[in-house]
Parts: C-alpha cells; structure tokens; sequence
C-alpha cells in the first residue's frame, strides 16, 4: 500500500466517479494528491471522502487561462508533481444533426484543448521522472453511433498520448492512456437522457460487453495507480484498454 509513497499528484475531475476513486486510492497508496472539479456539490462531497488528505480546487477543465492558474496554485502548494491523471471530461450521446457549434466547442475544450494545455502549463512543474495518465474511451475506436463529438475528443487524447510520451521522454514524463469501457459512474446521468431512456440505453450497451456487466471505478483507478508509479517506469506511449472485452467484437 506505498507504491506512490511521497509523490505528489493531480488528478482532474476528482470529485466523482473514477477521478474520486482513483484520488481515494492514490491516498491509500501513500501520494498527496490534488483534485479539481467544477461542481460545488461533489466538491464538498470529495471533502467528505478524502478529508484533509486532499487539496480540492474548483476548476473548469476547459478554461485555459485556468489551467495556467492551477499550474501556479499547485507550484505554490506542492512544488513539483510527481504524477498527473487528466480525468475530467464531458459526455454526450446525439445524432450527429443534433450538434451545435456551440456544444462541439465545448465538448472538444474539456475533453481535448483543456487537458493540452494543462499539460503545457504543468510541464515547468513535473519532476524527473513523472508520469501522466490520460482518460480516453474506447468510444474512439468502436464507432459507437451518436457519439461521433466525444469520440472525436477521446481520439484526440490517444494521438496525444502518443505523440506527447514522444516529446517528453526526454525529460524524464511518461505519458500513457487508459481507455475504459462502460463503467458505473455519475457520467451516465449526465447525457441528458430521462431514466427510461437511460435505462434502454444502459441495456444496450451491456449487451455488447463480453464480460456481461458495466466495469466499476476501482478497476480503471488501479490501473491508474499502476502506471503512475515506478513499477510501470518501462511502459511510455501505451493505451490500456480497460472494457470488459467490448472493443474486441
């Protein structure tokens, strides 16, 4: 339980889902972990869970003045970061008529254009050697109908991954990807959907998954947790497909 024994880490959108169980791991691993969010309400639910273990800051990840903010609030409060997981992200299911410039805009600012320049804002702060993890989706290798904006962006974010781990290497930052499948988080309650129809589309989306149910946050997290620490020092560029089977049919 000490793999990221005395690292300090960001994990963004860390107030639900898989960025609150990965930050709740990263703890238990030892790490001291800064988490961003932009909802007041699981904000202050991440203070319940993590407590005075975690820095919480409310961020919007698809502002880039303010992840030039963030990158100076963390110099200030940690120094350097070990480890960053780039988790926040927004999800919409629509017919590809349905889209607006507007709601492409901001689909593409939280999933694709926040996460570069959080990066290039952070990259006076990481140590030598350090680790970033970014969040994909499957969804940009399956072709999932109705979600042609959001796998666009978790493309986008795999090409980074690949391109960045390149760039950086040199410095001492690893950076790979983790690409879950469906998983049970608040995501799914936000696509703007009502119950039934969220429902049906929940059933549907099972029914393509080999493993026959949704994956929970603790597994992606604990792949997370892997390749932020030093056990994972060999793995650079990687994309780990974490979706219960569902990208192999």
């Amino acid at each position: 339980m000490n793999r990221l024994n005395g690292k300090r880490a960001l994990i963004t959108g860390g107030t639900s889902g898989i960025g609150l169980e990965t930050a709740r791991q990263f703890i238990a691993e030892g790490a001291r972990v800064a988490v961003t969010g932009s909802n007041p309400e699981t904000i202050e639910q991440a203070r319940k869970v993590l407590g005075e273990q975690a820095l919480i800051l409310r961020v919007d990840a698809g502002d880039v003045a303010q992840q030039k903010e963030l990158a100076k609030t963390l110099a200030e409060s940690f120094g350097q970061l070990d480890a960053v997981f780039v988790n926040a992200g927004v999800a919409k299911l629509a017919p590809v008529e349905q889209w607006t410039e507007a709601e492409w805009d901001r689909a593409l600012a939280i999933n694709l254009k926040g996460p570069f320049f959080l990066v290039q804002a952070l990259l006076p702060i990481l140590a030598n050697p350090a680790s970033i993890v970014l969040n994909t989706s499957i969804n940009a290798r399956i072709g999932m109908p109705n979600s042609s904006v959001y796998g666009a962006s978790k493309a986008g974010l795999i090409s980074m991954a690949r391109t960045l781990s390149g760039e950086l290497i040199g410095r001492g930052i690893r950076v790979n990807a983790v690409s879950p499948g469906p998983v049970s988080t608040p995501l799914y309650g936000k696509l703007g959907m009502d119950s039934a129809e969220l429902e049906k589309v929940a059933a549907g989306i099972m029914s393509q998954v080999p493993a026959g149910r949704f994956g929970q946050p603790s597994e992606i997290a604990k792949a997370v947790v892997f390749l932020a620490s030093d056990e994972a020092a060999f793995t650079v560029g990687s994309e780990l497909v974490i979706d219960g089977g569902m990208s192999n049919l």
